[in-house]
């Protein structure tokens, strides 16, 4: 599989480290019960069909990325910059 950074031009995959599905922001509040945390560390949702990741350009820019893709046929559809790049 091949990314195209924004910033740095298409890449092969391994240039990136995979963070998670569009739902990585949802962590248990504090004081959530122990069982809460034990799902969001260890279970994930395996959706097929069109799922927005968190990747970041490890091997890169050092840019967090959002990728719209398709898990299904592998189709990337936008590549963007989750937050503007600092010099």
């Amino acid at each position: 599989m091949r990314l195209t950074c924004p910033l740095c031009g298409e890449r092969d995959r391994r240039e990136f480290y995979y963070y998670g599905a569009e739902d990585y922001l949802r962590r248990p509040g504090e004081g959530a019960p122990l069982a809460d945390w034990d799902d969001y560390l260890h279970l994930r949702d395996n959706p097929a069909g069109v799922t927005k990741d968190l990747w970041y350009h490890e091997a890169g820019c050092a840019q967090w990325l959002l990728v719209t893709r398709n898990t299904v046929t592998h189709e990337i559809s936008g590549v963007e910059l989750v937050a503007g790049r600092k010099e």
